[in-house]
């Protein structure tokens, strides 16, 4: 990449091993089941989190959506986090595509639901009431940096689950980034989940797809409801092939990312009038803010003339990835610290 792409790692480009690995892919027609690269993918995603089955979607908001619609009926309701992207970022598709409500709730510094507020917001079985079919969690919990979620407090979601009666699906979009901040497999971030959506083209580099993991009765269904959002794919091989390089080289590696989030966090906090925002535990997210006395667009227009692309303002959010290298973090170091200089001392 010749830019400094820092909006998101969803900007990531394919790897060579991937271009490799989609121009050699072997290939059929997945709706018929037929796809031996798209099997592979989904049978090498079960295994690893621990589950009996999965299913390759086109993203992770449709893995998302086919889990929600799976598990719940028209007029059941959701709990979930307020600032999770299944509330904020899909689109109101629960209610548009499956008459399902949502229930938000406040998500905590260290990306948590408090479990006495889940409880207190599943529904008495009264006439007047939707019913509360499914948690949701995220991990790692991006609307507040991209916090990694523990293998204990989701256990404990889990049980509170079971003891309702209810589903618990885990937005996974990031989940390898917690299992590398956090030291521990993923399939234990997982155990108590029913589903879970996990995303191939963020850190993970492929350049599209996602899975929804999960049992063998439960996938059965969901792919009928991929079927009904026109999520079957034919020769889908050569997308299923870099997921395979995503998932079997590529999950090692994250903590790089951390730690030049890290890097990035600690030289952008040491710029006079740059705001770095605390974060309970660092990923791949770095939260800052330009003084109010900054123009927003003549800050991104100053980056972007140096080939740095970042989104946002006065609040701003970089999201480190494999392409962005300690060398590259420095550059936007040495870039922000020179534009900042000159509107301290102009300011003076």
């Amino acid at each position: 990449m010749d830019t400094i792409d820092l909006r998101s790692d969803t900007v990531t480009h394919p790897t060579p091993a991937m271009r490799e690995a989609m121009a050699n892919a072997v290939v059929g027609d997945d709706v018929y089941g037929d796809d031996p690269t798209v099997n592979e993918l989904e049978a090498y995603a079960a295994d690893l989190l621990g589950k009996e089955a999965a299913l390759f979607v086109t993203s992770g908001t449709q893995g998302n959506v086919v889990a929600m619609l799976t598990h719940c009926q028209r007029g059941d309701e959701i709990i979930l986090g307020r600032v999770a992207h299944t509330f904020r970022h899909e689109a109101g598709a629960p209610a548009v595509l499956g008459g399902i409500h949502t229930n938000p709730l406040t998500v905590q510094p260290d990306g948590t639901l408090v479990l006495d507020e889940i409880e207190a917001t599943i529904r008495i079985d009264d006439v007047h009431q939707p019913r509360t079919g499914l948690i949701c969690l995220e991990n790692t919990q991006g609307g507040i940096g991209g916090v990694p979620i523990t293998v204990e407090y989701t256990a404990q979601v889990g049980e509170l689950a079971r003891r309702h009666g209810l589903k618990l699906h885990i937005d996974g979009a990031r989940l390898f980034n917690a299992a590398a901040a956090l030291k521990v497999q993923p399939r234990d971030l997982v155990a108590p989940a029913d589903s879970i959506q996990i995303c191939l083209s963020k850190g993970l580099c492929a350049p599209v797809g996602s899975l929804v993991v999960g049992s063998q009765e439960f996938i059965k269904r969901a792919r009928r409801t991929r079927k009904i959002l026109g999520g079957g794919m034919r020769q889908a091989g050569v997308l299923a092939a870099p997921g395979l390089v995503a998932l079997r080289d590529m999950r090692e590696r994250l903590v790089e990312d951390h730690q030049t989030a890290q890097q990035l966090a600690d030289g952008l906090a040491a710029i006079e009038g740059i705001m770095v925002k605390p974060i309970y535990h660092r990923t791949n997210m770095v939260y800052f803010s330009i003084p109010p006395h900054v123009d927003n667009a003549e800050f991104v227009n100053a980056m972007k003339s140096r080939k740095i692309i970042l989104r946002g303002g006065p609040n701003f959010r970089a999201v480190t990835h494999y392409w962005i290298t300690p060398e590259r973090v420095q550059t936007v170091i040495e870039a922000v610290s020179e534009f900042m200089a000159e509107k301290v001392h102009y300011q003076v």
